[in-house]
Parts: C-alpha cells; sequence; structure tokens
C-alpha cells in the first residue's frame, strides 16, 4: 500500500520539477544505472545507501527506508536538475503540482546537490526566464520549508550572497541555500 501511494506521489514530483525547472532539453537516460546515477547525484554521501530512487515513470529503481526519494533530471530539461526530497516536501510538491494550499506542518528538507536548470525566483509556474520574473540558475543548493514564519526574516534576493526565499507570498515558498557556486550551464 506505501509503495503504491508513493509511486502515485512521485509520478505528481515528476510534473512538479519539470515544471518548477522547465528549460527545454535534450533528454533522459533512459537506461536505469544512468537515472540511478543522476538521481543520487542529488544526495549527499551520507544518504546514498538508504534512499528509494523513482524515474519518470514512478519506477522505484532502488528502495530505500531513510525517508527521502530521490528523481533524476527531468527528460525535458538541458543540464542537470536531480532531486533528492523527504516526506515534507512530497505534500509540498503534492500542493503545488495540483496548486492547492500549502502549509508546512514541519521542517522539509530538500537537496539539489546537483544544481538546477533554474527557475523564478518570484513566480512558481514560470516556463523561462521573461525581463522581470528574476530567473535564477543554482548551483548546488539545500531547499526549506518551516511551518509558521520562521522564514520571515530572510531576504527574497537571490544576489545576497546566502539564502533566500523563493516564491514569497505563496503557499510555495521555501528557503533557498546555495552551497556550491553558481555556473552557467
Amino acid at each position: 500500500m506505501r509503495n503504491r501511494m508513493y509511486r502515485k506521489m512521485y509520478v505528481g514530483i515528476a510534473s512538479l520539477v519539470l515544471a518548477c525547472l522547465m528549460v527545454p532539453s535534450a533528454g533522459f537516460a533512459q537506461d536505469k544505472s544512468d537515472a540511478l546515477t543522476d538521481a543520487l547525484s542529488a544526495a549527499w554521501p551520507g544518504m546514498v545507501k538508504n534512499v528509494t530512487v523513482v524515474d519518470w515513470e514512478g519506477n522505484v529503481l532502488k528502495e530505500g527506508a531513510n525517508g527521502y526519494t530521490c528523481l533524476p533530471t527531468p527528460a525535458s530539461l538541458t543540464g542537470t536538475a536531480p532531486m533528492c526530497m523527504d516526506s515534507e516536501w512530497m505534500q509540498w510538491a503534492d500542493a503545488w503540482q495540483n496548486k492547492k494550499p500549502y502549509t508546512p506542518e514541519s521542517l522539509g528538507i530538500s537537496y539539489m546537490l546537483a544544481g538546477d536548470a533554474g527557475a523564478s525566483n518570484i513566480d512558481p509556474y514560470a516556463e523561462g526566464p521573461t525581463d522581470d520574473n528574476e530567473w535564477i540558475r543554482e548551483g548546488a543548493h539545500l531547499m526549506i520549508l518551516a511551518p509558521g514564519a520562521l522564514l520571515d526574516a530572510f531576504p527574497t534576493d537571490p544576489q545576497n550572497g546566502g539564502p533566500y526565499i523563493m516564491w514569497k507570498g505563496t503557499p510555495y515558498a521555501h528557503l533557498m541555500v546555495p552551497i556550491g557556486s553558481r555556473t552557467e550551464r
């Protein structure tokens, strides 16, 4: 039962990441080994052994038991954008994908240690860069969800030299914590 529920959520997450990082691309490695390697590149080494990894069709590539789910880079993206999410982020992703209200019930952590292909800093549904949507390509980073007003003290400027709030004023606001350099891809 749990696996079926999570597989359904994984397919939803695929849409989340795809829409979050909408950049046209050459494609995703169809090989299970390549997808597994890509997905695990988002995780920190200490968590790799026990994460669950799923592909974009919801197939479990690796069973895990530490509460994190890793997904490879979506087929539609250029570059890399794998992500590892905890259960709070899985709830967030379902709400975002279905445009439902969301309020974090606990601290949530998502790893994107391979960086991403870019997203608007202000519009959760932007499909690409525009003159006014603050498009940002982030290097290795963590994303943090927190209940209440715990994130309110952080700036929204991704150029401030530290953590910043992405999508402030929306139910999908979260703290971006850069931990690697930004490189043009």
